[in-house]
């Protein structure tokens, strides 16, 4: 009987033990499958959003390289920054560490200057269709999807919001997808009173089906128009008109596959339409079917009037372009007074995302030449001027003004090595300025007297969206001799141009130095440009040319 008992207590013990392991291995089991199953669906519903976004790590990835030389003869300048000063970041959330108004160790940051621009400009109107223009007559009444790879303030997304703009006051319909919220351009759509559809799949994909017309607004836009396809393989899903802004390889091939399942293709440029098209020849991609357009960017009407330039509504301002001239020069003496510049201080800027291909790094290397190699003062040079009859001296002082801080698009080796650099030359710190990221600019172009636009990208800068502001405000560009930038600016006539990569360093410094010590010229060469975007680059213009492609795309689903 007592066997038995201890029998009974042990098969209890053992139930009990057994019972624990099984309990065990069910919860592991559990959280395993659980696990899995969670993993799996979501690789599954993002793996197209996995094969593109990997494919723009692959170009993000080609950016560090796309100066190769410059990345391995720097390579120890990235680690110049003093150790006082180890918390050196300039994108992402973080402040500079060595970039302070009261520090003179990398420059100093200024701007931006939203609160001066409305103090002497007043209240500016984001857009005003023009009722009687042909763009108005082809998109009023019509429902519109835009597609916006992400939200930076840069050329391609600030433009397609524009196009929204423009499409929502003509009494279109309009809706916006947003494949990627990095940057700080959802205020702003909300601000303008554009529908954001709220996600990048399903309910996007309805949406799309129901608009008269797709626009997507970058190659990056690729994996969107596969999955929309795909989701409605009919013929209505070919209603989509793509506004491609790229001009590198990596970016054609990451699209290829779709480029001849949509309408139509629309190109900035010729050069970049035709390189396109050759690629597509080079591998077999037959686009007979698809319609080829070409609509290039424009100089938007706030800043068209805000340069003194006739908008393309009459009743877009209050004031006419005499009194504008006017308000520009007190906004420039105004935000040159906050930068603490004196009359003579020559700025010459450069805007946009920092990183290698827009060349920033090089440019303060050409600087350098002038401010160091030659031995010459950040106060650069002596020149006798002409003033009421008499020669006097007038003295020049380079400026330099870089933007944009703390954008999201920004290297963060790439601008330590741009801080390196100025760290090795005292008197260049003397020199730079810093303007945070911002979609307030008139105020820069004001202040500004060279642009520089240093893209270093094998075919160059696509358009330069930048470029065309620059010359509406009357600046001179120095720019690279590849892509649009050479497209847009006439050498020896609204601007100087100089070659790509370290070879185009000794150029560009030259040209610095002809420009800071010429004021006529670059007065000259500013004059042409701002006559070049009036007859070319206006928002009438771009839009005369999506009037046409619009019309031809819709007429033809």
């Amino acid at each position: 009987m007592e066997g038995k008992f201890c029998i009974g207590i042990n098969a209890k013990q053992l139930f009990r033990s057994n019972r624990l392991i099984l309990l065990f291995l069910l919860i592991t089991f559990w959280t395993y499958d659980a696990f899995y199953v969670q993993y799996y669906s979501r690789s599954t519903s993002r793996k197209g959003d996995n094969e593109a976004f990997l494919g723009r790590e692959r170009m993000r990835k080609q950016d560090d390289h796309v100066n190769k030389a410059v990345s391995e003869e720097n390579h120890h300048r990235q680690r110049v920054v003093p150790n006082e000063n180890p918390s050196v970041v300039v994108s992402g959330k973080g402040l500079i560490g060595g970039l302070r108004r009261n520090s003179t160790s990398y420059g100093l940051v200024m701007g931006p200057f939203d609160s001066t621009e409305d103090r002497i400009l007043g209240k500016r109107p984001t857009g005003v269709c023009d009722k009687n223009g042909e763009f108005a007559s082809v998109v009023r009444g019509r429902k519109f999807v835009v597609v916006m790879h992400e939200l930076t303030m840069t050329g391609a997304p600030t433009s397609i919001m524009e196009l929204a703009t423009e499409l929502l006051s003509c009494e279109a319909t309009v809706s916006v997808v947003v494949l990627n919220k990095k940057g700080g351009l959802m205020a702003e759509l909300v601000r303008r009173k554009i529908n954001v559809v709220k996600d990048k799949k399903i309910v996007s994909f309805k949406t799309a089906v129901e608009a008269d017309l797709v626009i997507p607004g970058s190659a990056v836009c690729a994996y969107w128009i596969e999955q929309y396809r795909a989701y409605f393989p009919g013929s209505q899903s070919e209603n989509i008109a793509w506004w491609i802004m790229e001009n590198r390889r990596e970016y054609y091939k990451m699209s290829k596959h779709v480029l001849n399942k949509v309408k139509m293709l629309i190109f900035l440029i010729e050069p970049q339409s035709k390189k396109w098209l050759a690629w597509c020849a080079e591998d077999n991609i037959n686009l007979d079917s698809q319609e080829i357009s070409v609509a290039p960017l424009s100089v938007n009407d706030e800043l068209a009037s805000v340069a003194g330039i006739s908008s393309s509504s009459d009743t877009f301002s209050s004031f006419g372009p005499e009194v504008m001239l006017l308000k520009r020069k007190e906004l420039r003496k105004a935000v040159r007074e906050e930068m603490g510049l004196k009359g003579s201080d020559v700025i010459v800027m450069c805007l946009g995302s920092i990183n290698p291909g827009k060349g920033q790094l090089l440019f303060l290397e050409s600087a350098a030449q002038m401010v160091v190699d030659k031995e010459l003062p950040s106060e650069a040079n002596i020149r006798e001027v002409v003033s009421e009859g008499e020669r006097v001296l007038q003295e020049w002082t380079l400026k330099i003004l870089l933007g944009s801080l703390w954008s999201k698009s920004n290297k963060r080796e790439y601008v330590e090595a741009m801080l390196g650099i100025i760290y090795q030359h005292p008197n260049l710190s003397k020199s730079v300025l810093w303007t945070p990221t911002t979609t307030r600019v008139a105020a820069l172009y004001s202040a500004a007297d060279v642009y520089v636009t240093n893209s270093q990208t094998k075919f160059g800068e696509t358009f330069g969206r930048v470029t065309i502001e620059a010359m509406a405000f009357g600046l001179p560009v120095l720019g690279t001799n590849a892509g649009g930038t050479a497209d847009i600016v006439d050498h020896n006539k609204t601007g100087l141009l100089h070659p790509l990569r370290r070879p185009g360093n000794q150029v560009l410094a030259q040209n610095l130095q002809f420009l800071l010590e010429n004021p006529l010229v670059r007065k000259e060469m500013g004059a042409r440009g701002r006559e070049k975007v009036k007859k070319m680059y206006l928002k009438r213009h771009m839009l005369e040319k999506l009037a046409g492609a619009i019309s031809r795309c819709m007429t033809t689903i």
